[in-house]
């Protein structure tokens, strides 16, 4: 069964609402959300729940995806990385410092980057893009 769906990019102003959208989309029907993360994020799109249940084809209309890429991007994303380097972060902090170092040096993947690669790991989702 193919679903389509439609991410509304000009909605996302970094990662906390990145996964707000999300949430919106994929799990309105559903009495609980998915947590910030990018596994979560992973395991939502393998189609087990909420508004992918059931898929064998997800096409998902970004609407403003360059908004999502700007929101999601480099500042962001250190962001990101320095609050996994906190002092008492349970999180691989050589792994962390190895990521926020590639993100300095230009080189590096912005949020915006690893979301696109959760979704392109899945066959059976397409991502349509658009711009106003």
């Amino acid at each position: 069964m193919k679903i389509q769906l439609t991410i509304q990019g000009s909605s996302i102003r970094g990662i906390s609402s990145f996964y707000d959208e999300i949430n919106r989309v994929f799990m309105a029907d559903e009495e609980w959300q998915i947590a910030d993360s990018l596994d979560a994020l992973d395991d939502l799109l393998y189609g087990g729940f909420g508004a992918a249940r059931g898929a064998t084809e997800l096409e998902i209309n970004w609407a403003d995806v360059e908004f999502s890429r700007t929101a999601l991007g480099y500042e962001e994303t250190k962001r990101y990385y320095l609050g996994k380097l906190k002092p008492g972060s349970p999180f691989n902090k050589a792994f962390f410092l190895e990521k926020l170092k590639a993100l300095n040096n230009g080189n590096g993947k912005t949020y915006f980057d690893l979301v696109m690669e959760i979704f392109s790991s899945h066959a059976n989702i397409t991502i349509l893009t658009n711009q106003r």
